[in-house]
């Protein structure tokens, strides 16, 4: 891959990522808070849609992100998401440990990242195996 495709494909996940953020950190007022939701709902749809294109472009890199503990983290937090409509009380807490759990996972060690819950230990993509985001 050439110089100039590895930094445009790295912005373009950076970039995507800070959107996420961003919207994340947009409507978590609205959910801390119990604001209107006309206020943040904006906010609340760019963060799922920029997750979902995330998850999808980590999905296309590697499968082995499917039983990874990044992975599976990402679907024990969408299962947390959707239980804001059976327990509406408890969306900041939920939100909270959310926004923890996403903390450990982009920031922990690889081994913890990489764990495969189906393997019972850390397993990474063979060397040359991993695709590369537009490849």
């Amino acid at each position: 891959m050439s110089e100039t495709r590895f930094w445009i494909q790295r912005l373009s996940k950076t970039a995507i990522r800070a959107m996420h953020i961003l919207g994340i950190a947009g409507s978590a007022g609205g959910i801390l808070y119990s604001v209107e939701k006309s206020l943040w709902l904006h906010w609340w749809i760019m963060a799922m849609v920029t997750g979902v294109i995330m998850t999808v472009l980590e999905i296309r890199q590697s499968r082995l992100w499917l039983i990874q503990l990044k992975g599976v983290l990402t679907f024990v937090k969408l299962g947390l998401l959707s239980s804001f409509f059976f327990i509406p009380q408890h969306k900041p807490e939920l939100f909270i440990v959310i926004l923890v759990m996403s903390v450990v996972i982009a920031h922990g060690p690889a081994g913890l990242r990489h764990y495969s819950i189906w393997h019972r230990r850390r397993i990474d993509e063979p060397k040359g195996k991993k695709r590369q985001m537009n490849g």
